[in-house]
């Protein structure tokens, strides 16, 4: 059965280009990214591993972890990175599983049969610091991720975590939020001082910070 939003993610020990991983100890106490790649060697792979590598410092800004993976092994995977910094001029900063055997694949439902039986989709699973699924995006295999769409889901995650606030359609770091409606008119006027009422069941807040 696929995994499912508040899932716990399941943990795994696997070979990866930065040496063994325990997935659960390595993401420690703060948020996770596992992305799943077709198989090495591909064009909008490499394009997608080299973008990543670019932002990893906005994922460490956001105390996120990320890991790849990959149904090749780690020799492909050796020779697959000096590709990828020669295509995209980025060196993979982040580990990338080794999984042959399809055993991570298999447990978080990465194959999809009806697209193909030994390669993985191009799947997403944000894991915050309680280890449960906040989020899964599926791409096909010929369709290249946006990341920086990946790190607005995952200011938006971590920002309603905090607050009892949602993100209305396309909002960026920094706009207005909307109060949940769980937040009486009281609660709100204490909590978010000067809230604008637009509907009975949608007020508009500045972000918390």
């Amino acid at each position: 059965m696929a995994l499912q939003l508040g899932d716990e993610a399941p943990d795994f020990t696997a070979d990866s280009t930065e040496g063994e991983i325990h997935f659960h100890e390595y993401l420690g106490d703060g948020w996770g990214v596992l992305f799943s790649h077709p198989a090495d060697f591909t064009p909008v792979c490499t394009t997608e591993l080299g973008r990543v590598a670019a932002l990893k410092p906005e994922f460490d800004k956001r105390n996120t972890r990320v890991v790849g993976l990959s149904v090749d092994g780690l020799t492909d995977h050796a020779t697959w990175s000096d590709d990828i910094e020669e295509v995209t001029g980025h060196r993979l900063n982040f580990p990338l599983v080794a999984d042959p055997e399809h055993k991570v694949a298999d447990l978080y439902g990465m194959i999809h049969p009806n697209a193909s039986d030994t390669t993985t989709v191009r799947s997403v699973f944000v894991i915050g610091p309680d280890r449960k699924v906040k989020l899964t995006i599926t791409y096909p295999a010929a369709t290249g991720r946006d990341f920086g769409e990946i790190l607005r889901v995952i200011d938006s995650l971590q920002l309603t975590a905090q607050h009892k606030v949602a993100t209305p359609a396309d909002w960026r770091q920094g706009e207005d939020v909307i109060i949940t409606t769980a937040v009486t008119d009281d609660e709100a006027k204490e909590r978010f001082p000067g809230y604008e009422t637009v509907k009975p069941y949608l007020r508009k807040t500045p972000q918390p910070q």
